[in-house]
């Protein structure tokens, strides 16, 4: 690179970095808020709260990723432009492709980066996140539930012990589970010790009973245990009960899912539909930086209007990613929807590369050197 794209590069690397970390900063943060109960009525560590809420970082970093570099290459063009700079450089012999080399660099840097987020680092923050979870409900039913009380630790979930006894041992247990439309399940056991297997917690109850009652039948159906295990994961509500989730998985499961599995029969559109998204998410960093370029490429003078340009490419990236949206929920429809999903960004591309190097730009290039030489 020549200087002057040295230049260049270090004033649009230097606005993605604080757009990205600036974007990233404040929708975390409001993320972060509705989890504070964590803290508050869960009785986790300052500690557990950040790594929980750090866990969502690289999924907001994949969407936030192309509108940094769309924010990153407009501040810089428009810069260039304000301080005529672009004008000067024009005049010097700098080309269309001279100016672009620089930002190229940047773009392409932005959407590997974006990939990775994507098919690496999300599903794996997605699967910690789920696991997580299951450490603090564990914690929150053996730990902070008050003895003596009705906790509900979900919608239909309710949870009584009568006392703590040796080693944290909870001693006359009773919980009622309605969740499941079709059946009510009452446990009573006389103890239950809270156990970690793995990755897994379970809550093993001794010398009890299981009271099974469909919806509908007049007599409940009635099991006797001395030992009986209870998957903790189960005691949450959404992200950490269950199979794991399309967003859970890495690509390399969606990519060889099962298709006869009855999770995975339920609801095989959204898995489709991740795997694409997770390919397609960096070519719209592709999009948007390209699209930015087109909009402020060209030289302009302080004289020259650049309001019109940033509208423009502001409603053309608005439009592509609205489209996508729309492409993906359809792809999670109709499997043939798929090449839609892909035209769509890299449609973007091809059309803001024509207009950035159109000869109309290039022509726009040759006025400026030739309005400065006659001056």
């Amino acid at each position: 690179m020549t200087l002057v794209e040295h230049y260049i590069l270090k004033i649009a690397a230097t606005a993605f970095l604080v757009a990205l970390g600036v974007l990233t900063a404040v929708i975390w943060l409001t993320q972060a808020m509705a989890d504070f109960d964590l803290m508050t009525t869960k009785g986790q560590s300052l500690i557990v709260f950040f790594h929980i809420t750090g866990l969502i970082i690289p999924s907001l970093l994949m969407v936030i990723t192309p509108i940094a570099l769309f924010i990153s290459v407009l501040f810089a063009l428009n810069k260039l432009n304000g301080d005529s700079e672009l004008v000067v450089a024009a005049s010097a012999g700098l080309s269309p492709f001279q100016l672009f080399r620089p930002f190229a660099v940047l773009i392409v840097a932005g959407s590997l980066f974006c990939g990775f987020m994507s098919l690496e680092a999300m599903p794996w923050s997605f699967r910690a996140l789920r696991f997580a979870l299951t450490e603090v409900h564990s914690d929150f039913l053996t730990r902070i539930v008050r003895p003596g009380a009705f906790n509900a630790l979900d919608y239909g979930l309710y949870f009584h012990y009568r006392a703590r006894g040796p080693g944290g041992a909870l001693l006359g247990i009773f919980m009622l589970d309605q969740r499941d439309p079709g059946q009510n399940n009452v446990y009573i056991a006389e103890k239950g010790i809270a156990s970690k297997v793995g990755d897994a917690s379970y809550l093993v109850l001794e010398t009890g009973t299981i009271q099974r009652q469909d919806r509908g039948s007049a007599a409940p159906a009635m099991v006797v245990f001395d030992s009986y295990a209870l998957d903790l994961s189960h005691f949450g509500a959404g992200m950490d009960a269950g199979p794991l989730r399309p967003r859970e998985r890495t690509t390399w499961e969606l990519l060889h899912y099962d298709a006869s599995d009855p999770y995975v029969k339920l609801d095989e559109g959204h898995f489709r539909a991740e795997l694409h998204d997770r390919f397609i998410a960096p070519l719209y960093a592709l999009a948007f930086g390209m699209i930015a370029f087109a909009a402020l490429g060209a030289p302009r003078t302080t004289r020259q209007n650049r309001g019109l340009a940033i509208t423009g490419a502001v409603v053309a990236g608005l439009a592509l990613r609205v489209g996508g949206f729309g492409a993906t929920a359809l792809l999670a429809r109709q499997p043939a929807a798929a090449p839609l999903a892909y035209v769509l960004p890299l449609s973007g591309c091809v059309l803001a590369a024509f207009y950035a190097f159109a000869p109309a730009s290039s022509l726009a290039f040759g006025r400026v050197r030739a309005k400065l030489a006659a001056a």
